[in-house]
């Protein structure tokens, strides 16, 4: 008898010895079968086999694909580290039982090489796993910060010409740069010839995204578009000064996102309901 066979004869016992061996995570089984639909024991089974039979291209397959339900789903990763240990431990208990059974007393020589073996591919297992693990991860994190970024730059259409950016607590470099993508990206696309941007949200401004922002007054102004400038608060103005930048110089200027409507739309909205109203105009 196989070594593959053998295991496949004495599932059951290898399964009892499996969930002796992963004291935590035995009772996390159906809590994880039902979060991410991942039957431990089965894919244990599964993984067992691969090793023996040295299926390197397998393993790693296998290993991409956990990687990836195990980060989709958020399960612990130390539940993971621990069921594959006891995998490890089962296995070799399970190895031993076959020499005593089939009665072939290894040499240390081929013990050894079969130790080399299986450990590597218990190895790779982990190795591909986790590689899986964090792209899958990293990928996600990317995809959320992308869409909060665009979420940050809300470009909101008054009318087929005139659009409104409200902005809202601190700009820094980074955040600059992606207002200036989102900026004229939008005004390309909506064909925008006023932009109105609302600076009263504005907590803090570095010196950096305060250089910046002139550079993006300068390329609304390449792109044909217009740009007006409201709720410039006293502490960014008085940052301005330090820096010898004006704003002024480069769009129109109001004291607030109300002067700016009224003077550009003829519409005269009290100043607790301007946004509320530009919400309903925009739904």
């Amino acid at each position: 008898m196989k070594i593959h066979d053998f295991l496949v004869a004495n599932k059951a016992i290898f399964e009892e010895n499996l969930l002796n061996e992963a004291v935590n995570v035995r009772d996390k089984i159906d809590e994880i079968h039902y979060i991410g639909n991942i039957n431990l024991l089965k894919n244990a089974h599964k993984l067992v086999l691969l090793f023996v039979d040295e299926d390197v291209d397998e393993v790693t397959r296998f290993a991409k694909q956990e990687g990836v339900l195990w980060a989709k789903f958020s399960l612990t990763l130390a539940f993971k580290l621990e069921w594959l240990q006891a995998i490890r431990r089962t296995l070799w208990r399970f190895l031993r039982e076959y020499d005593i059974h089939s009665g072939q007393i290894e040499t240390n020589d081929q013990f050894y090489e079969l130790e080399s073996r299986i450990n590597d591919l218990v190895d790779l297992f982990l190795n591909s796993f986790f590689i899986s693990y964090s792209k899958y991860k990293d990928e996600l994190i990317e995809a959320q910060r992308k869409m909060v970024d665009n979420l940050s730059v809300p470009i909101i259409p008054i009318t087929p010409s005139v659009c409104i950016l409200p902005l809202i607590g601190t700009i820094d470099t980074y955040r600059a740069s992606i207002i200036e993508e989102k900026v004229l990206i939008e005004i390309g696309k909506l064909r925008i010839q006023t932009l109105i941007m609302d600076l009263s949200g504005i907590a803090e401004m570095d010196h950096e995204a305060i250089k910046h922002f002139l550079k993006l007054l300068d390329a609304i102004s390449m792109m044909g578009a217009k740009s007006v400038i409201t709720g410039l608060r006293p502490e960014i103005v008085r940052e301005m000064v330090k820096l010898d930048i004006d704003f002024g110089s480069k769009a129109d200027t109001k004291g607030s996102l109300q002067m700016a409507l009224k003077d550009y739309l003829n519409m005269d909205i009290p100043s607790d309901q301007t946004i509320s109203s530009i919400n309903l105009m925009t739904q």
